[in-house]
């Protein structure tokens, strides 16, 4: 007789989600942790939203050069600026540049975080903290990085570029798809992921379709929040490794780098993985996982290839040995060089996908 037994953990933070209301929310959150010296840290993309929050709470410093994929002697000094001014909580305000700036101050402090996400990054969910040294990104999971409370407010992400936004809500739903077949995958956050889907595609179609709407960004930042909680319960899966050994290496930007990838690793993974193909397609209104998939980021306007992200040809072989010790033993398939290498070249030209 068949029986069902896993081993879930759900990780705890609080949750304020409304638009217009973050100035209060964000109130609320540092007054309830007993933040009094805070350090605020925001990049100049999102300084308008800083200046209003830092209105709101006690600011005793202020980071603002955050850049992606956490530099290891940026971290270094954003530790040093939150020991010798005295803070006592980190408030982060942006995207996962910024997510990930004040992570890697509270693995070092064990300073608790605010997050307010502007974008649909969905680092502020998990407990998944990264840094890169020498075109390294190591990458682990520790609960002082977990955000104890996130600020949603979908008017924040208004000033996102809708292209940016497409990209960022695609990398949303790479949590939600990477999750079905990643190393910790159970029927909980696979349930989860699945209802992050259903709210990331029509939300990204409603975004793209009226960007100045709130409607669809409200629904893309559910979905995203429930995508990245099942990420952070299932753990990094074949394309998060690919993606996060590219992003460290080439520096390539973050958002735009998963939503190309995905569809490729969608469609290596899919002849032995039909019950993800199944939550996939259902989503996405039948047809090869893969090529759904492709087609949702053309529909959307999402990055063509790798190549129009910055990966140059002649790094794939390079590209292809990092990645490769880093592959889950756990993916539904087995992986090596050459097949690594098909999904990496596929992506870099951003080829049609045959399935069958």
């Amino acid at each position: 007789m068949p029986s069902t037994a896993f081993d879930h953990v759900t990780l705890g933070q609080r949750v304020l989600f409304g638009s217009g209301a973050a100035a209060a929310n964000v109130r609320t959150a540092v007054e309830e942790l007993g933040g009094a010296r805070v350090l605020l840290v925001a990049g100049a993309s999102a300084r308008a939203t800083a200046d209003e929050l830092a209105a709101a709470v006690p600011v005793v410093h202020r980071i603002t050069d955050v850049v992606r994929h956490v530099p290891a002697a940026r971290a270094a000094r954003a530790v040093e600026d939150a020991r010798s001014t005295g803070a006592d909580l980190v408030l982060t305000v942006g995207g996962g540049s910024a997510t990930g700036l004040g992570k890697a101050v509270a693995l070092a402090t064990g300073l608790p975080i605010v997050a307010v996400p502007t974008t649909f990054a969905g680092s502020e969910a998990t407990d998944v903290w990264g840094s890169t040294s020498d075109g390294v990104k190591t990458t682990g999971s520790d609960s002082r990085v977990l955000p104890k409370a996130v600020v949603y407010d979908a008017t924040l992400t208004l000033g996102l570029p809708v292209q940016l936004a497409v990209a960022s809500g695609l990398n949303a739903v790479a949590h939600a798809v990477d999750g079905f077949w990643a190393p910790r995958a159970d029927p909980i956050n696979r349930a989860l992921g699945t209802e992050g889907l259903r709210a990331l595609v029509p939300g990204l179609r409603a975004l793209a379709a009226d960007p100045g709407g709130i409607e669809g960004r409200e629904r893309t930042l559910y979905g995203a929040y429930l995508a990245a909680v099942a990420f952070a319960s299932a753990g990094s899966g074949l394309h998060h490794k690919i993606c996060h050994v590219l992003g460290g290496a080439f520096d390539l930007p973050h958002a735009e780098l998963h939503a190309v990838v995905l569809p490729y690793v969608a469609a290596f993974n899919a002849p032995a993985a039909p019950a993800a193909v199944a939550r996939i397609t259902d989503v996405l209104g039948g047809g090869p996982a893969g090529a759904a998939l492709l087609g949702l980021k053309a529909e959307l306007g999402g990055p063509p290839s790798l190549a129009a992200i910055g990966l140059r040809e002649q790094d794939l072989s390079r590209a292809v040995a990092l990645i490769l010790p880093a592959v889950p033993p756990t993916n539904p398939r087995p992986v090596d060089a050459a097949s690594l290498g098909s999904i990496l070249r596929s992506a870099w030209a951003g080829d049609d996908l045959d399935e069958e």
